[in-house]
């Protein structure tokens, strides 16, 4: 499979009502494909992606999932690609994490954060590469993990559990499926400015963090455009990789990343 015989069409995109799902969206609609969108509590936000994908001339159709369901999974993205006419991409986005001390943590809390952050993505995942591998064109899968699937942070330790899990996952995806043709990557955001945190990518211009060697937090926009490389045929040789979208933060640790009040660490 090379970068000529593939070309994407119809793409699938988790929790993409707002910030980075949303934005690789219209990302990946700029690059000429129709989607599938997502969401679990927003449908105003969704809607509002499924207009900026058509008012990019693409084909948009959406659909509520949540990705704790597991016996449903399956059924809402073979739904989607149905609708679409196929899955040639497929970005696993969903994803959300709830700070508590470890020793605070309830076992309800470490199922329902496990469940979110990798059952669901490998249940959705599976269904979307049983598609590709009928197809037999070949496909992109793109999971969104963490900063935090390399290295911890102080209270999230679910939620990090299951990223490194999930970027172990997207590993071993790469061996089993590339005899199809099929690349599986993971993209791992450090702090991005998204509706969900209260900010806009505007805001990241305007806020400084010292412990961040680009001196501030990322855009959605940013990861998107990692995202949609990974899902172009130009990156046909690029499978089991792990992009970090971090603006430097992993080379001070993640916890330096929010925490450093002042740069005199710049002076050396």
């Amino acid at each position: 499979m090379t970068a000529q015989t593939f070309t994407p069409r119809h793409a699938i995109v988790t929790a993409s009502d707002s910030g980075i799902g949303a934005a690789t969206a219209l990302a990946l609609a700029d690059a000429g494909m129709d989607v599938g969108i997502t969401w679990h509590s927003d449908e105003e936000g969704a809607e509002r992606t499924a207009a900026g994908v058509r008012e990019r001339g693409r084909n948009a159709v959406v659909s509520r999932f949540d990705a704790t369901e597991l016996d449903d999974v399956a059924g809402v993205i073979d739904a989607l690609a149905d609708r679409l006419g196929g899955v040639d991409v497929f970005v696993n986005n969903a994803g959300a994490s709830v700070p508590r001390p470890f020793l605070e943590v309830p076992l309800a809390q470490w199922r329902d954060t496990v469940a979110l952050n990798l059952d669901g993505a490998f249940a959705g995942m599976q269904a979307a590469a049983k598609r590709m591998v009928t197809a037999g064109v070949g496909g992109r899968i793109i999971a969104v993990t963490s900063v935090h699937a390399h290295q911890p942070r102080v209270g999230l330790a679910p939620y990090i559990a299951a990223k490194h899990g999930l970027s172990g996952l997207i590993k071993t995806m790469a061996q089993e499926l590339g005899m199809h043709g099929i690349t599986a990557n993971a993209v791992a955001p450090g702090e991005i400015a998204t509706a969900a945190s209260g900010r806009t990518s505007e805001d990241a211009d305007r806020t400084h963090r010292p412990g961040v060697p680009l001196g501030r937090p990322g855009k959605a926009e940013e990861v998107a455009a990692v995202i949609a490389f990974l899902a172009s045929a130009e990156a046909s040789y690029v499978t089991g990789a792990d992009w970090s979208v971090d603006g430097g933060m992993l080379q001070m640790g993640p916890q330096a990343g929010s925490h450093l009040t002042d740069d005199e660490w710049r002076k050396g």
